[in-house]
């Protein structure tokens, strides 16, 4: 019988010590963030190879809330999403649009930022506003899984649609006049029309409704996603987007001021 009730005591401990240092380690995990780090300055890569970026501070910011180190994964675009489901990261933070279609797959945050569409047009081509776009003479390049490829294959179905897996590749596209236009993120649109004003113009679509942008965790990872929530709100309302966009954005904003556009962390409707 005391045979039986030490064997009992010593197992008793050791699963109280497993479940004690299984905690811990739980507890000492970085926060495992994926992004991919190609749309500067959000998310890129600085001269060494390291994160570096708007949606990089965020994350690490959002770590020193919660108590975690930050460890960022960068996988392309259309990997994203299955790195959530996979449990390969904990949640991806990647200019990432709140869409019908993700929410399906994903659970995410309320928006931090918004995202509108903005034209990329070769100079030659007959393109002058968004109501030439569905013609069937008319070759739109987005880039595949984007919020300009759901766009395009929604509602320009009557035009020729190329689908690439990176916005360089797009733009070249346009350039080469492969394509009329290249439909993304405003921001992207204008800084690749300044490099290349010779061959292309851009155009905004300013009246329209802005998408949001999320960050996506696991479907049911409600505890995760009440800290992002929480985080969001606190960051916001003490100013740390502002100081984003001071240190990555300042003259884009100047620019975006002047020309009536809805900025990306104004998010008052």
């Amino acid at each position: 019988m005391k045979k039986l009730l030490l064997f009992f005591i010593l197992i008793t401990g050791i699963l109280f010590t497993s479940c004690g240092e299984e905690k811990k380690t739980n507890e000492n995990k970085p926060l495992i963030v994926g992004m991919e780090l190609a749309y500067p300055p959000f998310e890129t890569k600085d001269s060494n190879g390291n994160p570096t970026g708007i949606s990089v501070d965020f994350a690490k910011e959002f770590g020193k809330f919660i108590g975690k180190d930050v460890k960022i994964e960068n996988i392309a675009w259309d990997g994203l999403i299955p790195s959530i489901q996979t449990k390969k990261v904990d949640m991806v933070i990647s200019s990432m649009t709140i869409t019908e279609e993700r929410k399906n797959i994903v659970d995410f945050s309320i928006p931090y930022a918004n995202s509108l569409l903005g034209m990329l047009i070769n100079k030659n081509s007959p393109i002058k506003d968004a109501q030439d776009l569905n013609k069937n003479n008319i070759t739109i390049a987005v880039k595949t899984g984007s919020t300009g490829f759901i766009y395009a294959n929604k509602y320009l179905t009557n035009a020729k649609i190329t689908s690439l897996a990176d916005e360089s590749a797009c733009v070249t596209e346009v350039i080469q006049g492969k394509a009329d236009v290249f439909l993304y993120d405003q921001l992207t649109i204008y800084r690749n029309w300044e490099k290349n004003q010779n061959t292309t113009k851009a155009v905004f679509i300013p009246f329209q409704n802005p998408e949001k942008w999320g960050v996506a965790v696991r479907k049911g990872d409600t505890e995760l996603l009440n800290k992002m929530n929480e985080f969001i709100e606190k960051f916001n309302k003490e100013g740390g987007f502002d100081k984003l966009t001071e240190k990555y954005l300042s003259e884009e904003k100047e620019n975006f001021d002047k020309l009536g556009f809805k900025w990306f962390f104004d998010l008052d409707e």
